[in-house]
């Protein structure tokens, strides 16, 4: 059975890299899937079609740029909603996954409506599923409309969480609406890497990078005032981080202070670090807990963003982790979090389900059956 799967990330790299993990449970699951991406190429996460890529110009996701760094104009929106349905046709899928929207992913209404549209009116009718992560960036006034997208076009919506948690309904107050249609998966996850011994590192990383400049910097000048100084503090910069970031960054290296910037073993150093600092993106946090280690999460709150504040709010209350606000961050408060954090027993074993990837696999062949 064929399976097209739509993935769209705009700043960060979460959404490509949550949807190539569900991608790969799908195939071991005896799937043939098209994964395809809208967002820039990253290095290291590989797509089947690589559509004409764009990216927001900021953080309030209002405007999109092409690849030549350029607000897309309708010419642009008429070539790659045609791209896609090309694709959508080629592919003879009997399954259309799409990530995120109607619940985010407005900017591209213009290409998944058409892509929708086509989806439902084929005969015999395809599967059409939503995959949404366990907390979204919802307006009240908006819900209405997202309701009666995710009624119409779609058969059952996905939920890469545990309600034990975040319930869908922390972050999205029409759920009600969709009774029937959400399945929790537990987190998406790739499998654990194995521990090698105990950890001496502090790991500090903001994800892709393209908006995590003071936190890494705080991070550097904080070491010398917690209580592991003595350890070494590898600082991850990310993909995205810019060249004028990274170089600013290189200041403030001294001995003692490892700067990169990114590192395919994420996983393996994560699950061997004795802390973590990082924000509070799913995938970091869904990686941190799977390896249960000690972290101070800072989650990125710029452009009226709420979910990474809303999830390190909800692992905090249950002594996963140790919470900063990013609008009380400096040097001595994350210096704080950090003895705080070290001092903290590790997470528990069983705080939220992680087998996400392979219970949607399941959940999509049983819908099919």
């Amino acid at each position: 059975m064929r399976i097209f799967l739509y993935v769209q990330h705009l700043l960060g790299i979460g959404h490509l890299k949550r949807a190539a993990i569900l991608a790969r449970a799908l195939r071991e699951a005896g799937f043939d899937v098209t994964l395809v991406s809208g967002g820039a190429t990253v290095p290291g996460i590989g797509v089947d079609i690589q559509l004409p890529p764009a990216s927001a110009a900021d953080t309030t996701f209002k405007t999109l740029l092409d690849a030549a760094g350029q607000p897309v104009d309708d010419a642009w929106q008429r070539r790659r909603a045609a791209a896609l349905l090309d694709a959508w046709r080629a592919s003879r899928a009997d399954v259309l996954v799409v990530e995120l929207f109607p619940f985010g992913r407005r900017q591209m209404r213009f290409e998944l409506l058409p892509l929708l549209e086509d989806a439902t009116r084929l005969a015999p009718r395809r599967l059409v599923v939503c995959s949404v992560r366990d907390l979204i960036q919802s307006r009240p006034e908006r819900e209405d409309e997202t309701a009666a997208l995710a009624t119409r076009f779609f058969d059952h919506i996905l939920v890469h969480g545990d309600p034990r948690l975040a319930p869908f309904e922390r972050s999205f107050g029409a759920a009600a609406r969709l009774e029937g249609r959400l399945h929790y998966t537990g987190y998406v996850v790739a499998d654990a890497a194995p521990p090698t011994g105990a950890g001496t590192e502090v790991l500090v990383s903001a994800g892709g990078g393209a908006v995590g400049r003071r936190l890494l910097e705080s991070a550097m000048l904080a070491r010398e005032g917690t209580l592991l100084r003595g350890a070494t503090w590898r600082v991850l910069a990310g993909v995205n981080c810019s060249g004028a970031d990274f170089r600013a960054l290189e200041r403030h290296v001294k001995p003692g202070i490892v700067l990169e910037r990114s590192r395919d073993d994420f996983a393996t150093l994560l699950a061997n670090c004795a802390l973590s600092i990082s924000q509070a993106g799913y995938n970091t946090v869904a990686e941190t807990l799977q390896a249960r280690v000690r972290a101070v999460l800072v989650p990125f709150a710029g452009g009226g963003e709420s979910e990474q504040t809303l999830r390190a709010q909800l692992l905090a209350e249950r002594g996963a982790a140790v919470m900063l606000a990013e609008t009380a961050l400096t040097v001595d408060s994350l210096a704080e979090a950090v003895n705080r954090a070290a001092r903290a027993p590790r997470p528990p074993a069983d705080l939220v389900d992680l087998n996400g990837a392979r219970r949607s696999a399941e959940l999509v062949r049983g819908w099919l059956k």
